[in-house]
């Protein structure tokens, strides 16, 4: 799906029908308003839905999952509280699939695995370590990854996610020492980069959809600037190849 811009809002729009609009969250908003006035993108597209169509009064909108402010790309949000109560439905028994791509300092070793940790949250620091094995108050993280294209002692990483979990990706390839280009709160360098930002890209959703029950797959790739400017087509082809193919089961 290639999307389009929405007005002058200036938020891309990839999918959108009565029950479901898909949008890329910049890096570095907030998927949601956490009290501090920071812009989120849940708000925003709201603002745009109630332009767009002339909406009275609040315009319903529903968070089904969230994105680390650092990361970018594609959200699913329910623009019906029937669709999103089926799609948090399918959330938590994890027929909901979640593929990223990051761009990690180091080079993952091997270049293809399953990694499993038990992660706790630091709600004071908003910081979580990854535990070899269960503790209290930790919540096992699952997630596959493959090193799709390596050069400069950086790689450019597909992601699958099996759990949900906050900072999983981040924490994770930080565990195995290989921390998340720009993600300076997990162990990166410091460079040129945004607090706020690192090379973290929801990719890929796939699930079906709540009202008609057909496979319903959305795309995204990051902007080929920055830190993903790098990489040669031939690896975003096979980032892209990574993913499954339609009506496949990606838990």
């Amino acid at each position: 799906m290639n999307g389009r811009e929405s007005g002058a809002s200036g938020i891309r729009v990839l999918y959108e029908d009565n029950h479901l609009i898909a949008v890329v969250k910049p890096p570095g908003m907030l998927s949601q308003a956490d009290g501090t006035g920071a812009p989120d993108i849940l708000t925003a597209v709201k603002a745009d839905l109630k332009s767009r169509y002339n909406k009275p009064g609040n315009v319903f909108l529903g968070l089904v999952h969230r994105l680390d402010r650092p990361a970018g790309g594609a959200m699913l949000l329910a623009k019906t509280s029937k669709a999103a109560s089926r799609l948090s439905d399918a959330v938590r028994t994890r027929a909901f699939a979640k593929g990223y791509v990051a761009c990690t300092e180091g080079v993952p070793s091997p270049r293809e695995a399953k990694l499993v940790h038990y992660l706790r949250k630091d709600p004071k620091t908003n910081t979580v370590a990854a535990l070899p094995r269960p503790a209290p108050d930790a919540k096992e993280a699952a997630l596959s990854y493959e090193v799709i294209a390596a050069k400069d002692g950086r790689a450019l990483v597909a992601v699958h996610l099996h759990t949900g979990r906050p900072h999983q990706i981040r924490v994770q390839m930080a565990a195995i020492g290989c921390p998340l280009a720009g993600d300076r709160k997990y162990g990166a360098r410091a460079g040129d980069w945004s607090h706020d930002t690192a090379a973290l890209w929801s990719c890929y959703i796939g699930v079906a959809h709540p009202v008609t029950k057909e496979w319903l797959e959305i795309r995204s790739l990051p902007p080929r600037e920055g830190v993903w400017a790098v990489w040669p087509e031939s690896a975003w082809n096979a980032a892209a190849s990574a993913f499954p193919a339609e009506g496949t089961d990606a838990r």
